[in-house]
């Protein structure tokens, strides 16, 4: 059984002291892996005088050259061929450019097992059939991001009697239909069976205001969810306070604050964070998080805010075993959170713009190309 297969197995999935031993072993079987089969990643680590037998303990995390996501989005790195690749995933590509992940057969069942653990522990499961709304794409033939994958995912997690999608795939683009998705919640409403809307917040919150304008309020039945994910992408001006939606969410749903679940996940980083009954998201011990001072780059403590890297070694189709992301975030003590999680759980603050990002990877382009090598 390979390291990372153990670490995916551990029982408890926040209890990081215990699981320190075994995340290094995986880490370093991981960094080993890449750094034998992809070039670009083995290019990276030389010029930092990085091998993975440096890793021994978990104060050696801080010391592991990242990637930033935005790499991933103008190289395809991968330390697998093709055709021993179980799926490839995209982000959604907002900005113009996107990222292509690999994900290897393994990957999946590790990936599967954490949402189990995770899952159940935040009621995503039931065996009582639901009626989904999606406040996300329609997943079709071609369209690989993992939003898209990840949302359709989520309706499995019941039985689904239906499915209503808030953007629909015509004429060649996705087009939002938040009018369809209100009259099949009204419907929905009169069912004897629970609704699920999950999808991003930002067309939930557009829908919920839909629904205020027209003086509509429903009572959808017990067990009725509102599951959020995917963060507010190219509407990031019109974000709104997490209370102002779960007070919609309540008012014109009749979803109470405690059956609202929010999820936290990257294309580049596939690992689930799920939010406690705090709306904290905790550390799983599938992944280390570290804040990075924006001008150093050096390793803050808890309670500094900094740009949020991410380290896991879920994959070995592609080298995303440490990623710089540019977003801006504080991570918080373990045992400071009054749901009792003693995880540490990360704050995420917003986004920079790339321009102020200065990443111990600046020179990723030239090793990358192979121009510049010592």
């Amino acid at each position: 059984m390979s390291q990372r297969t153990r670490l995916f197995c551990l029982k408890d999935p926040y209890d990081l002291s215990a699981s320190d031993a075994q995340f290094i072993r995986a880490v370093r079987e991981n960094c080993s892996f890449h750094y034998t089969h992809c070039l670009e990643y083995r290019r990276l680590l030389d010029s930092f005088s990085f091998r993975p037998d440096m890793l021994n303990d978990c104060a050696d995390l801080a010391r592991l050259p990242f990637l930033p996501t935005v790499t991933f989005k103008h190289h395809r790195l991968f330390s697998l061929p093709r055709r021993r690749m179980a799926a490839l995933s995209t982000s959604s590509g907002t900005s113009g450019q996107f990222s292509e992940i690999g994900f290897d057969y393994p990957a999946l069942w590790c990936n599967w097992n954490m949402l189990w653990k995770i899952g159940r522990r935040r009621g995503f499961f039931s065996p009582m059939p639901s009626h989904y709304i999606v406040l996300g794409y329609k997943l079709r033939r071609g369209n690989r991001t993992a939003v898209a994958r990840t949302a359709f995912g989520a309706t499995l997690l019941t039985p689904a009697l239906t499915r209503t999608y808030a953007l629909q795939y015509q004429n060649g683009r996705y087009v939002p239909d938040l009018d369809g998705v209100a009259d099949a919640l009204i419907r929905h409403g009169k069912s004897h069976f629970p609704t699920r809307l999950v999808g991003f917040p930002s067309y939930t919150y557009f829908l919920l205001r839909l629904l205020e304008r027209r003086g509509i309020q429903l009572q959808l039945p017990a067990g009725s969810k509102l599951m959020l994910g995917g963060g507010w992408k190219q509407f990031y001006t019109q974000q709104v306070e997490k209370t102002v939606l779960y007070d919609l969410a309540n008012r014109i749903l009749g979803i109470p604050e405690d059956h609202i679940i929010e999820v936290f996940s990257a294309v580049e980083h596939p690992i689930l964070y799920a939010d406690c009954v705090q709306h904290h998201f905790h550390v799983p011990v599938y992944s280390r998080i570290i804040i990075r001072d924006p001008d150093t780059l050096s390793p803050l403590p808890y309670g500094q805010p900094g740009l949020v890297e991410f380290i896991s070694p879920l994959l070995t189709a592609t080298p995303t075993l440490a990623v710089m992301t540019d977003d801006l975030g504080i991570l918080h003590p373990p045992g400071s959170c009054p749901c009792g999680n003693p995880s540490p759980w990360l704050e995420i603050l917003g986004r920079v713009g790339l321009k102020d990002i200065k990443t111990c990877a600046a020179g990723a382009e030239n090793l990358l190309t192979g121009d510049d090598m010592p």
